[in-house]
């Protein structure tokens, strides 16, 4: 694996209970690039995300930086730069945008860089700078997508880890979900998408990983996945 990787698992084992979901799961993201991590329902996808941001007790190896993580709590995941946008957005329903935002930023003390940073949020999605006084559980599903994933950007993320974002929504609301995600890849965070739209991750993504009940059947470079007939057979209807 190369040396430049952000996030390293290796040999990763997870379940809940006595049953076992994820097995002996390898995988890289690279630093400052898009990773897509595939499959159908049910195949792991957020089981491996919840192991690795440590929510999740698992077995092998997660290194960020360099660190060992297999043994650490989620708020020291959380500090060393891995945020989560949730399938399902949780957000606090009844608390507003801004509020919403700010909570993205809880840990952060640097608030002149805070301020920044909501500037740049609301620049990236100005939807919800008309709506920053609204009560987010009350705004459309893609626009609370949108504050969920403002509300991880506040958190000045080294690794942002996206699951599932295009679940129910418009696809011109993914495309613009899309177009902030490769913005934000430029300016150096790295994203590892999860996603059942495998054709939608693999299409905006550097590199990808298919997983298929626990296990990483498929990977390589995102273009070589999308061509390779037996991906396509199996997940793209071709």
């Amino acid at each position: 694996m190369n040396d430049a990787a952000l996030l390293r698992v290796e040999s990763l084992s997870a379940g809940y209970g006595e049953a076992p979901v994820l097995h002996d799961v390898s995988l890289e993201v690279r630093r400052a690039e898009i990773v897509a991590l595939v499959g159908s329902n049910g195949a792991g996808k957020t089981t491996l995300l919840r192991a690795v941001s440590r929510v999740l007790p698992c077995t092998g190896s997660i290194l960020m930086h360099g660190r060992q993580l297999s043994s650490a709590t989620p708020d020291q995941a959380f500090a060393c730069g891995m945020v989560q946008v949730p399938e399902g957005r949780q957000l606090f329903d009844r608390m507003t945008v801004h509020e919403n935002l700010l909570m993205g930023a809880y840990r952060r003390s640097d608030r002149a860089a805070i301020a920044r940073d909501l500037d740049k949020v609301y620049g990236l999605f100005p939807r919800l700078a008309e709506r920053r006084r609204q009560i987010a559980g009350s705004m459309s599903g893609g626009e609370q997508q949108m504050c969920a994933m403002a509300r991880a950007l506040m958190a000045a993320p080294a690794l942002l880890m996206v699951d599932e974002m295009s679940l129910g929504l418009a696809p011109v609301v993914v495309e613009r979900l899309m177009d902030v995600l490769s913005g934000i890849r430029r300016e150096g965070v790295t994203i590892l998408l999860v996603e059942q739209d495998i054709h939608l991750a693999l299409s905006n993504a550097d590199r990808g990983y298919v997983m298929e009940t626990g296990r990483i059947v498929h990977s390589g470079p995102a273009r070589e996945l999308i061509d390779d007939p037996e991906v396509q057979r199996a997940y793209l209807g071709s």
